[in-house]
């Protein structure tokens, strides 16, 4: 039997896998067919942007796989630097090209959607899926279903090892959330699958600590909430999977997928949250260095701003935690969403201004200072969410006035995230997002006064001109630009005016700032066989004198250079002869 994954992408609240990124989806089917007997070899796996290039073979592995599987789901709009979610069209050219069983799963089963719009629901979102089934809830527990037979967790085993694998009929399967404990299983068995991924070795693996959302009242437009309560998976399954990931060559790790990372196995003591438990964040930490001794990046996604302000000891205790056994340049993202509190309470939000402002000062305090890559260790993002109930002109003046002040008191944030609402069947926001085509104008002037006057000046606060940032990966040329970035959450991204090797790390010298991107220059700089371009970005100096260095070119040493350079010693630091 021969199975077929096809990433078509997802991007949630909580689960990032647009590559670089690479979610657990993948490897979670992969681990279930594992478990069903299928080999590594029987299992493959393509990105919808690899299957674009029509690679030799595709064609022929869609149309004789015996189980296709499309994952796809974006319930929170994103740009992204090289890759492209899947579009209808395109599931429906796969799946009329496919000849075996057909499924999709993932977030789409929520709906399809794009940014400012309302999403339909599962079938309902205008895709023709023909013969093809949609997993209406956990896709992973519907393919390891769909095998007749077996022995459970154990798998099929005969004397060789494998098994005649037989499908059932898809329509007869109950759909179904999956087990922690069959992930904690799946995820390990599926890591193979990271050296089919067109990045391969250089994805981020998305790891999964917990899922679903233990509020008695949500937040109005989330998605979360469908996943049912707080799902922990334990800390030895965390790290068994991160133990495997890096036995097949995995060395960037985000752990992304939970709605706050500060309350991974929280109590209930009776507040807004559950109280964190710092010795449960330094096991999970501290397993996942000892698995893999050698990573390249460990960094993590989403925190609830409420908790830190709730319980700021603990907070404290866990921060120092993620510093010590993080790589620099880590973001913990804060669902802010507003800072009206009129639109907080019709929203059912969790955190207030104030609650915020203090969870920032705190990663702050700790987390401000600069690490060996050039970035800080970890700073706080700001998520905001327009097109809210009972959002008005005044709204926005608000949300503006609390990035003002945190501008104003010296404090870092990392990116401000500006969206507007999307909508899901479900969710107390859906028919009633009025105010997403209301306030558009409104909406666009402010998200530019934004960048303009907070994000820019922010940027130049958290890497200053002549900071270097260590091993960035160059991934796109565009009209003479190399575009690259960290590997990392909420990588900045750089523009490099020569056209460098792709997928190449160099370091790099930041030479100038744009709202939501730097300019850069290699770091050290070949002077004698640099183009003019990048001369004239070295910091520190104007046209005129980048023109003399040009002009001066070669040089035969340090000593040569500073003699017949007027401002040599001002670039002799960025430079390399």
């Amino acid at each position: 039997m021969k199975a077929l994954i096809i990433d078509g992408y997802v991007d949630e609240p909580a689960c990032l896998g647009v590559p670089p990124y690479f979610s657990p989806y993948a490897r979670y089917i992969a681990g279930a067919l594992r478990e069903r007997g299928l080999s590594e070899n029987d299992i493959h796996y393509l990105t919808i942007d690899t299957l674009r290039e029509n690679p030799p073979g595709a064609g022929e592995l869609i149309g004789k796989a015996d189980l296709l599987v499309i994952i796809a789901g974006m319930t929170v709009p994103g740009k992204y630097l090289r890759a492209s979610p899947i579009t209808p069209g395109e599931i429906e050219t796969i799946f009329r090209a496919a000849s075996g069983v057909k499924v999709i799963g993932g977030p789409i089963r929520l709906g399809f959607s794009s940014e400012g719009g309302r999403a339909a629901k599962g079938t309902e979102s205008g895709i023709s899926l023909g013969e093809a089934v949609l997993a209406k809830m956990d896709v992973e527990a519907f393919i390891y279903d769909l095998f007749e037979g077996g022995a459970g967790g154990n798998g099929y085993s005969g004397s060789n090892g494998s098994f005649p694998a037989k499908l059932k009929a898809p329509e007869s399967i109950d759909h179904r959330f999956r087990t922690t404990a069959e992930i904690g299983r799946w995820g390990s068995k599926g890591a193979f699958l990271i050296r089919q991924h067109p990045d391969y070795p250089y994805c981020m693996c998305e790891l999964e600590t917990y899922r679903g959302c233990g509020r008695q009242i949500h937040c109005s437009f989330c998605t979360e909430p469908f996943y049912g309560a707080s799902d922990y998976r334990p800390v030895e399954d965390v790290v068994s999977e991160v133990s495997a990931l890096y036995s097949h060559g995995a060395r960037y790790f985000r752990i992304g997928r939970q709605p706050d990372l500060f309350s991974y196995h929280g109590t209930d003591a009776g507040g807004p949250v559950p109280k964190p438990v710092p010795e449960v964040l330094e096991r999970l930490y501290r397993g996942i260095r000892n698995s893999a001794p050698e990573l390249s990046v460990l960094h993590m996604d989403n925190a609830n701003p409420i908790t830190l302000a709730a319980y700021p000891e603990e907070s404290e205790q866990i921060l120092k935690t993620i510093i010590k056994y993080h790589t620099p340049g880590d973001v913990a993202a804060f669902g802010m969403e507003t800072a009206d509190p009129v639109v907080i309470a019709a929203n059912s939000l969790k955190a207030t201004s104030e609650e915020v402002f203090e969870a920032i000062k705190l990663v702050n305090r700790l987390g401000a200072v600069r690490g060996a890559n050039g970035l800080p260790e970890i700073l706080p993002g700001i998520n905001f969410v327009h097109g809210l109930m009972g959002e008005t002109k005044k709204t926005f003046q608000l949300n503006y006035d609390f990035l003002q002040q945190v501008f104003d008191s010296g404090l870092l944030l990392r990116r401000i995230n500006i969206r507007q609402v999307m909508a899901f069947p479900g969710t107390p926001m859906y028919g009633r997002d009025e105010a997403t085509r209301k306030h558009k104008k409104l909406f666009l002037d402010y998200k530019e006064q934004v960048r303009k006057n907070i994000d820019l000046p922010m940027l130049r606060r958290v890497v200053p001109e002549g900071t270097v940032l260590r091993d960035v990966m160059c991934e796109v040329h565009d009209r003479g630009v190399t575009f690259g970035r960290q590997l990392g959450s909420y990588p900045l991204l750089v523009g490099v005016p020569a056209l460098l090797p792709l997928r190449k790390f160099t370091d790099i010298t930041v030479t100038g700032h744009g709202m939501r991107s730097i300019t850069g220059i290699p770091y050290p700089l070949h002077i004698n066989t640099a183009s003019p371009a990048l001369i004239r970005e070295i910091p520190g100096i104007g046209r005129k004198a980048a023109d003399s260095i040009a002009a001066g070119i070669p040089y035969i040493d340090r000593e040569d250079f500073l003699r017949r350079v007027n401002e040599g010693e001002k670039v002799i630091s960025f430079i390399e002869i």
